[in-house]
């Protein structure tokens, strides 16, 4: 399984472009906002910590761990938030999808669902036999979110990981198997076509 760096787009809602620095400071203009929304999210890319979370993107995709994105809305041509590819272990065949946030009025339509069609097609088509989706336990809004995708619910891990403001964070887990993305995809594109 070799994720490919590449862009990646549905021609009708979203583009994925691979970070690079002529994206910098576009994609600092799309993340620097929504400060509370940050707050339930393991890391930060808000204010001052932009450019850490840039550049850690980068050095992991040189390394091949993580092929991150900034999501750039089709209709307007704006880059509206990112997502990634991450926790890439081709010895396994898996891989997460996250690090994901979008402005909110990016939020609650059909970004969200082509970004997902769009990364998970990519995984299972390097090769991928499964790929998780992780959230926290505290967010009810993102795990209904996933659950809609159609990905299944493996449970909680408990103090999984500690956030950038030092929460000990429990982990809601989902997956998608190479098994489920048949259904997966052809529901995630009646979903996508529902909105016209």
């Amino acid at each position: 399984m070799k994720i490919a760096v590449q862009g990646l787009e549905d021609g009708h809602v979203v583009r994925l472009e691979p970070l690079s620095d002529v994206l910098r400071e576009p994609l600092r203009a799309a993340l620097n906002c929504d400060p509370e929304a940050w707050a339930l999210m393991v890391g930060s890319a808000c204010g001052e910590r932009f450019d850490a979370f840039f550049d850690s993107a980068l050095i992991d995709m040189e390394k091949g761990t993580k092929v991150a994105w900034a999501v750039r809305r089709a209709s307007d041509d704006v880059i509206v938030g990112t997502t990634s590819l991450y926790e890439i272990k081709p010895e396994h065949r898996r891989c997460e999808i996250g690090a994901t946030f979008y402005r909110p009025e990016a939020r609650g339509g059909a970004i969200n669902p082509a970004c997902k069609r769009l990364l998970l097609g990519h995984a299972f088509d390097a090769g991928a036999v499964r790929v998780e989706i992780l959230t926290d336990a505290i967010n009810p809004q993102s795990q209904a979110a996933i659950r809609k995708l159609g990905a299944r619910d493996e449970g909680v891990l408990r103090k999984h990981k500690i956030t950038w403001t030092g929460r000990i964070r429990d982990t809601a887990l989902f997956a998608v198997l190479d098994e489920d993305w048949p259904e997966v995809r052809d529901r995630l594109d009646r979903r996508l076509a529902a909105f016209g």
